[in-house]
């Protein structure tokens, strides 16, 4: 009679210790662009790297600051697709192969899951910022990012 409650406070202590696992402070990082005219472009990310993490993204945020994104990282190149649900920001994401050079870049509306936004080419990143931030800073397809210890070698 007396191992339901031992097994719920158990079961209980688990889950606590699994939910406090997936909600441990988020890893940020700075890296670098080289956009199509050589320049140098900063930006501080936040690393997604765990499936909990990756499937959460930037879902229920209502802004993002300028000069910051989110990078999925993957363990294998492969092709990826992106969708928008519960996601308020208008976002650009690049597909980033693992060399960390720019592949694709897409550019995706807020709160539409209806449409997913897939990489033409396998990529092992994919790079979410506000929406244009790409493009008013020369970061096209070709650019390649220096990672700088963001996530390894």
């Amino acid at each position: 009679m007396k191992i339901f409650p031992i097994c719920s406070i158990i079961l209980l202590f688990i889950f606590s210790a699994e939910t406090c696992y997936l909600h441990a402070e988020v890893k940020k990082c700075s890296l670098i662009i080289i956009n199509q005219r050589g320049e140098r472009v900063p930006l501080s990310v936040e690393i997604a790297q765990n499936e909990f993490r990756r499937r959460k993204g930037l879902m229920f945020r209502k802004r993002l600051p300028i000069n910051e994104g989110m990078l999925f990282v993957f363990e294998t190149e492969q092709r990826l697709n992106f969708w928008m649900r519960n996601t308020y920001i208008p976002l650009s994401i690049a597909y980033i192969d693992g060399c960390g050079v720019v592949r694709e870049i897409l550019e995706m509306s807020p709160l539409d899951d209806s449409k997913t936004y897939p990489s033409k080419y396998p990529a092992k990143y994919a790079l979410e910022v506000n929406m244009g931030w790409f493009a008013s800073r020369g970061i096209t397809p070709g650019s390649r990012i220096i990672f700088d210890g963001c996530i390894g070698k």
